[in-house]
């Protein structure tokens, strides 16, 4: 499938699988998977001052603000892989980021093809991450700072579903389950 027009993003709570999904998702359609958690916990690795100032939001379990990750979206999708499309993992994550992608986009007279949000319950959700930060050693992931995370998703990020759902750009997809028929399931929804 060309990937001409295909401009996704993927929303859910943190540990819904949103990452190893956008990969599969991203290779599938042949357009680059732009994660701002990537581009964040990168810059943290290699010290940069956007790293420390993240560093220092993510540790206390909040989320870095608009306008610093507004103008690193807008950045990587004016780079030459994301011109055609791509699949936008952790952005937008508030109204605010949402009209600020619509401006981006409409700059170059683009819009989105699909709104791709994976259902999952949050127990389980919570014992995946928790599993998660054992095995990579992922020190700002204790279960204080994930539940609060989840609750920041479903204050903040969830009315981003309705706003897309009114939009009719949503689709919903269960995000639990072995990650082959994950895949499945989300590419047999956007097809």
């Amino acid at each position: 499938m060309t990937s001409q027009g295909r401009r996704l993003i993927i929303l859910g709570p943190p540990g819904a699988g949103k990452g190893t999904q956008a990969a599969r998702i991203a290779e599938h359609f042949g357009i680059p998977a732009i994660s701002t958690g990537d581009i964040f916990r990168a810059n943290i690795k290699n010290g940069t001052e956007l790293g420390k100032q993240v560093q220092e939001i993510t540790a206390s379990g909040g989320y870095v603000s608009d306008d610093i990750t507004n103008a690193i979206v807008e950045d990587r999708l004016n780079e030459d892989d994301a011109r055609e499309g791509f699949l936008l993992d952790g952005y937008p994550r508030t109204t605010g980021q949402v009209t600020a992608l619509d401006w981006m986009l409409g700059k170059h007279d683009h819009g989105l093809d699909k709104v791709l949000a994976l259902t999952v319950d949050e127990d389980a959700v919570v014992s995946r991450l928790l599993k998660r930060a054992e095995t990579e050693g992922r020190a700002d992931d204790t279960e204080d700072v994930i539940r609060e995370r989840q609750a920041i998703y479903r204050r903040e990020t969830a009315p981003l579903v309705e706003v897309y759902a009114e939009r009719g750009l949503l689709v919903e997809v269960d995000g639990l389950g072995a990650m082959d028929e994950v895949t499945e399931r989300i590419i047999k929804a956007l097809s």
